[in-house]
């Protein structure tokens, strides 16, 4: 495992990792709460975040959705997905819901992301622009919902030509175990690894060795 990064190129994205899906009193989180009871998603996250800060080496990037006022309102073309979220008022931008759930919020030298309002943060973003920054061509993606802002950046990285790393258990979707499998399908389609968090801690330690 430790040869498919290079030391000094890896970096992690944290999607949506927020109030509104990690907290209980969050809109969101009801939709994942028994994935993240099963998988061990926040305790694994957590996990992640530690072990990564150990390698200075490894930037993190926190990315986040928000909505604002005119956006619930003018959008003419309102999909499916951001009909549930705007009949609901989720992402509220600028309110304690899209803010960083404390137990896994970035710290200093951390890159926060310019806020985005699609899927895939690496067209909506500045991802990419602040990837070629720190020279991160190997890209390990963790967070919700992993069968819509996880897989389509991981998809979109794949095909600019990023190494992608994605987690089997640092990630959650609604849907129970039959949505997870069906995730896990598709994140093996357009990653290059697929792991746990502790091996891809182990990997990360076995480059520093």
């Amino acid at each position: 495992m430790a040869s498919s990064y290079e030391r000094g190129r890896v970096g992690l994205l944290l999607v949506d990792l927020v109030n509104e899906n990690f907290s209980e009193d969050g809109k969101a989180y009801a939709i994942y709460a028994s994935e993240y009871e099963r998988l061990g998603t926040i305790g694994n996250l957590r996990k992640l975040i530690a072990g990564v800060r150990r390698h200075k080496d490894i930037p993190i990037f926190y990315s986040k959705t928000s909505f604002t006022d005119e956006d619930y309102s003018t959008w003419r073309h309102v999909s499916g997905m951001h009909r549930k979220m705007f009949d609901n008022r989720l992402f509220e931008a600028g309110t304690w819901n899209t803010e960083f759930y404390d137990d896994l919020a970035p710290r200093p030298g951390d890159v926060i992301l310019a806020e985005h309002k699609g899927l895939d943060v690496l067209h909506h973003t500045d991802l990419e622009f602040q990837l070629r920054q720190r020279g991160a061509e190997y890209l390990a993606i963790a967070g919700v919902s992993g069968i819509m802002g996880v897989e389509s950046t991981a998809r979109t990285a794949m095909e600019r030509a990023h190494h992608v790393t994605t987690f089997t258990d640092a990630i959650a979707a609604p849907g129970g175990p039959v949505t997870y499998q069906a995730m896990m399908r598709g994140l093996n389609m357009v990653s290059h690894s697929v792991v746990s968090v502790d091996d891809f801690l182990a990997s990360l330690d076995d480059l520093s060795a």
